[in-house]
């Protein structure tokens, strides 16, 4: 979607694939939409583009109460893109801004704010604080319609700094006072105090939800996380430690679809149930969830390209949608990896991560935090790698520059090549990781990440 002519013909179509690609606004009603909106199509002359939600609404619009715009999934781009705009849309959704600022935001991008600024502007259309502030109304949107916490701390929890800026930012994306909002939403669907916040994890396109089960099932540590049910009705509950408390996620297997809407199906969910110590960590919490599923993926355009070679086909074929999954903890990942042993990170669970205030059935810990592993491993390959997080010099968050994160990777001691390529592709969500001593074509650029998940899968399957 390079022109706003193509764009046009995408609405027209109702054509879900674009939905968190773009974003359409119409003069003529004040309203943004996504462009599978089942609404009647606007004349050409009455519509704007926008590359975010956010730039609709800092112009003025508010969001369609039809097809919810705000709720889509984030666009592919950001997660493929290794730039710096790239990077800062993946801390923004992780919730810097809210935390650390803009300031803390350019800090951790190595650039000046004012640089930053300039570029999310020019590329997106919205700089930091628009963008964090579209992601706050869609969290306290959330909060309202789904949970009994009083207003006033739903406002704080989506990251609003006052009452004053959440109640006037609801009135203009949602027309809508707070109190209105929530009263909008069925009494049934609110969830009762202590059951955690139900939610729905947007995807696009078909999703593969057994081959990233299967692998969770794989990999699940005792005491942080597990797999429970029958193939296609499994359950992943997992804990997370987050900025300002902890947490646990419920994830089903189960992927829903939205029916057609007279254009290419959009794509569907998972149903899923976070119980926060603290509100404040939602956005952070879904946020880690989605890279964990890959959901802010592009199937579309990740298998036209797989699906176009020989070898490939009948792979995409048979399993359209399949993802890449990422990872909610860093070193979690680098345990598994340099480990090699799951009775081995089960061991460090028990021996050094932190027990729950209150557990919640079999889970019980989370999982170690860098500095204490780089204490009790000191020496080991992990130990090395778990003090370079602690200390700074080695950074896996969403806004990681990936090159950087290489070259430190194959300079610490005992982290070998196929341990920086896994960490790559779960952690840092590189989509075109080449694991060594595989021969894959560049024909497969840039999402050979995914044609490695192919190629395990059916080697799973035939073996």
């Amino acid at each position: 979607m390079t022109d706003d002519d193509s764009r046009y013909e995408a609405v027209r179509s109702r054509d879900g694939r674009f939905d968190g690609v773009f974003f359409f606004a119409v003069r003529t009603t004040g309203i943004y939409c996504r462009p599978s909106c089942p609404a009647v199509t606007p004349k050409r002359c009455n519509v704007r583009f926008f590359r975010t939600a956010a730039a609709a609404q800092q112009a003025g619009f508010r969001a369609c109460r039809r097809c919810r715009p705000d709720a889509v999934p984030g666009s592919a781009e950001w997660n493929v893109r290794a730039d710096v705009v790239g990077r800062a849309m993946r801390l923004i959704a992780d919730g810097v801004v809210d935390r650390e600022g803009v300031t803390g935001l350019a800090a951790r991008l190595g650039y000046s704010a004012r640089q930053v600024q300039r570029q999310l502007t020019g590329e997106v259309g919205a700089g930091p604080v628009a963008l964090a502030r579209a992601q706050r109304a869609h969290t306290a949107r959330t909060l309202l319609r789904t949970t009994e916490l009083p207003v006033t701390e739903i406002a704080f929890a989506s990251g609003f700094r006052s009452i004053r800026q959440f109640n006037d930012t609801i009135r203009e994306v949602y027309a809508h006072t707070p109190t209105e909002v929530r009263d909008a939403a069925p009494r049934s669907r609110r969830s009762a105090p202590g059951t955690g916040i139900p939610l729905r994890l947007a995807h696009r396109g078909p999703y593969q939800a057994g081959a990233v089960f299967d692998l969770l099932a794989r990999e699940a540590l005792p005491g942080v996380e597990e797999v429970t049910g029958a193939p296609g009705g499994r359950v992943h509950r997992r804990t997370l430690r987050l900025p300002y408390g902890t947490g646990v996620a419920v994830v089903h297997e189960r992927a829903h679809t939205r029916g057609p809407r007279g254009g290419t199906r959009p794509g569907g969910w998972l149903d899923a149930r976070l119980l926060l110590t603290d509100p404040r960590d939602l956005t952070t919490a879904v946020h880690r969830l989605r890279r964990l599923y890959d959901l802010d993926a592009d199937p579309y355009a990740v298998d036209a390209r797989l699906g176009a070679d020989p070898r490939l086909a009948p792979l995409v074929a048979a399993r359209p949608g399949l993802r890449s999954p990422g990872a909610v903890d860093p070193l979690e990942i680098a345990a598994r990896v340099l480990t090699g042993s799951s009775d081995g990170v089960a061991r460090l669970v028990l021996r050094y991560g932190k027990a729950l205030d209150a557990p919640s059935g079999t889970l019980t810990h989370l999982f170690p935090e860098p500095a204490v592993l780089a204490e009790a491993e000191a020496g080991t390959p992990l130990g090395t790698l778990a003090a370079a997080l602690a200390d700074g010099r080695l950074r896996l968050d969403p806004g990681a520059d990936r090159d950087e994160a290489r070259r430190t990777l194959d300079a610490l001691p005992g982290i070998t090549p196929a341990a920086v390529a896994a960490l790559r592709a779960r952690v840092l969500g590189d989509p075109d990781v080449t694991p060594p001593g595989t021969d894959l074509p560049e024909a497969w650029r840039p999402w050979r990440s995914y044609a490695v998940q192919h190629l395990r899968v059916a080697e799973e399957l035939t073996d």
